[in-house]
């Protein structure tokens, strides 16, 4: 899909093409399920600290200390199950970060500089007020060295717990945190690599930067295999572990490394071909073609994710809370650690170091005209996400074991940062309930509903202007996703015939389409000479071919009045139309091309013919259920 660069619908962002769509929705069932998986991982925190006060904590205590060793040949890597869950699968955790934070700035919410302002601004106030709060707190000595367990954010388990107890619909106020966050994990993963990491290897930093240098150079050489990108991070992981740095850092890095790129029209038409051709000719050598075609359309930064996410979120971070949550509360450590200043210095910095820090930056940047706030979120949206962003859990619990030796001020900090994801979930649930009652801050969404009705007089309507089932696509004419584009729309008329009505409404994208909006005019100057929707197919059918002169050859094509054409192209009547419903998209939530309504409803999700012909029946049927009975 092609999006607007500014003031874009993260879930418009996710949607591409039909094939797109489709390859992506573990990637946004992800997103959809955090709180199954912030369940999950609170179960695991539970059994780890039943396990660890138990008759049978030696045993808990005993299984991470048991080694794990690989060897080939003379070669061989060996460490204990706690530093395999530590140092290997949180480099996985922090590589599928990487690849998120990627994606973000390639192509999601931070490829521009307008809409990163205000999250940087809040990601940095949010790492520096904790710190100094956890400093003005701690005692000196030993304990000041745990200034880095308040500066992360445990991604997973903070939207989980925005599932929970924050407004109903979140789409807008949760991309805004996501943004933070991106910023928090690269400042968090950099202070684990710089300061709590031990004596430096010179020759092996050396091979893991030229694995990098490597890593990234294999998109320019046309590799589209995940495989080789794999290898090379597990390759650059040992370096760096072998080079002393925390192999977070390696994780980080490699993910970094891989690029991320909206699906390209000729992929997606050379995917569609090929699969069209096994449907034609089932063979195996013709589906490996095929398959190979549609991982192609998807960039590699993509496909791993999808890959790796369920796992991240459902296997890595449960096992490391099973590892390190496991506190011995017995024998007074409990009401030691409740005394302590470390375990409150822990609590205050995550907690109201996240609030002030986070609202704090937020507030300067739009105050001095930096930037805005996402539509939909407002000051009351942003403090309860910023409590939430308290919970550092996975990060701060990782610091929490590199930054201290001594057993006593370990325990008191793990409690802190435990007793800090209870209270940041608590007060945020209270910051969100007093932003709706005092300010009306309900909904952080964009509007999900059309701002203006279907009007005959105005709208341009294919099927009878009374159909019972209708569907409204805001679209751009060099939008490659469009419906008109990958033939949806026929699909759905040849399905309901006259019970259905389509509506087109322009939203041209000049950021990214440069000759969309004179092909928008152009198809409207057709209108007044009643032959839109033969411009329109035109316009469709020759998407490379839209300077001003294809249009007048257009125009002539169809036997239209050329002269009066061309007059009405210039006509600012004309553009104001295609304003107006530029405008209507914008007050209506629809950032990208194409955003499709079923009845008055934004539709979200995948957009081919099946999934919308479900969604106008289903709409059917809901309105029937609601008309009022004779």
């Amino acid at each position: 899909m092609w999006r607007r660069k500014k003031s874009e619908d993260s879930q418009t962002q996710s949607r591409r093409s039909e094939l797109g769509a489709q390859l992506s929705t573990p990637v946004r069932k992800f997103m959809a399920t955090e709180a199954g998986s912030a369940g999950l991982l609170l179960v695991a925190v539970a059994v780890a600290l039943i396990w660890a006060n138990s008759p049978w904590s030696e045993s808990y205590t005993s299984l991470w200390h048991t080694d794990l060793s690989f060897s080939l040949g003379n070669a061989e890597l060996s460490m204990d199950l706690g530093h395999w869950v530590n140092d290997g699968l949180m480099a996985l955790f922090f590589f599928v970060i990487g690849l998120e934070v990627r994606y973000e700035v390639s192509v999601g919410e931070l490829n521009s500089r307008s809409r990163l302002m205000i999250p940087t601004l809040a990601g940095i106030g949010g790492m520096v007020v904790p710190v100094l709060l956890y400093l003005l707190i701690a005692p000196g000595g030993d304990a000041a060295h745990g200034w880095g367990i308040v500066i992360g954010t445990d991604t997973a388990f903070m939207l989980g717990a925005l599932a929970i107890v924050g407004p109903r619909f979140v789409t807008q106020l949760r991309v805004f945190l996501l943004a933070i966050t991106v910023i928090d994990d690269i400042v968090a993963v950099t202070v684990i690599g710089v300061v709590y990491s031990g004596s430096i290897s010179v020759p092996e930093l050396i091979i893991a930067l030229v694995l990098g240098v490597v890593l990234s150079a294999l998109t320019r050489f046309g590799v589209w295999q995940a495989a080789p990108y794999v290898l090379i991070v597990l390759v650059m992981w040992l370096a760096t572990l072998q080079a002393g740095l925390h192999a977070s850092i390696a994780g980080m890095l490699g993910g970094l490394l891989i690029p991320a790129t909206s699906p390209s029209r000729e992929g997606v038409e050379q995917a569609a071909r090929l699969f069209r051709a096994f449907r034609q000719s089932p063979l195996a050598d013709v589906g490996k073609t095929a398959r190979r075609g549609l991982q192609k359309a998807v960039s590699v930064n993509e496909r791993l994710q999808t890959v790796l996410h369920p796992w991240s979120s459902y296997v890595i971070v449960p096992v490391f809370a099973l590892a390190n949550a496991g506190v011995d509360l017995r024998d007074g450590v409990l009401t030691n650690a409740l005394t302590s200043s470390v375990t409150w210095a822990v609590v205050v910095g995550l907690v109201f170091g996240k609030l002030l820090g986070i609202w704090g930056g937020a507030w300067i940047g739009t105050r001095t005209g930096l930037g805005k706030l996402p539509t939909g979120v407002g000051h009351g949206h942003v403090l309860g996400g910023g409590v939430l962003s308290g919970i550092g859990f996975t990060v701060s619990l990782l610091i929490v074991g590199l930054a201290f030796e001594d057993p006593v001020i370990r325990a008191e900090a793990t409690v802190g940062v435990l007793l800090a994801a209870v209270f940041a979930a608590a007060v945020g649930w209270v910051v969100f309930h007093l932003a709706a009652v005092l300010r009306g801050e309900t909904d952080a969404d964009l509007p999900r509903y059309l701002d203006r009705p279907v009007d005959p007089e105005t709208d341009h309507i294919l099927g009878p202007p009374d159909a019972p089932l209708t569907l409204v696509e805001y679209g751009d004419f060099e939008c490659p996703f469009c419906a008109r584009a990958t033939g949806v729309t026929a699909e759905l008329r040849q399905r309901f015939g006259d019970r259905f009505r389509y509506v087109f409404r322009h939203l041209p994208l000049p950021d990214v389409h440069p000759h969309a909006e004179l092909a928008a005019r152009a198809a409207v100057a057709a209108d007044y000479q009643g032959r839109f929707w033969e411009m329109h197919n035109l316009l469709y059918e020759h998407q490379d071919e839209l300077e001003y002169e294809d249009t007048a050859g257009y125009a002539a094509d169809l036997g239209l009045d050329v002269e009066r054409f061309l007059r009405d192209l210039e006509d600012e009547r004309t553009a104001a139309r295609v304003r107006a419903d530029a405008a209507s998209a914008e007050a209506s939530g629809a950032r990208g091309a194409p955003t499709f309504f079923v009845g008055d409803r934004r539709h979200t999700g995948p957009y081919d013919a099946a999934t919308l012909a479900r969604k106008l029946e289903e709409y059917a049927a809901e309105s029937d259920a609601q008309a009022p009975t004779k």
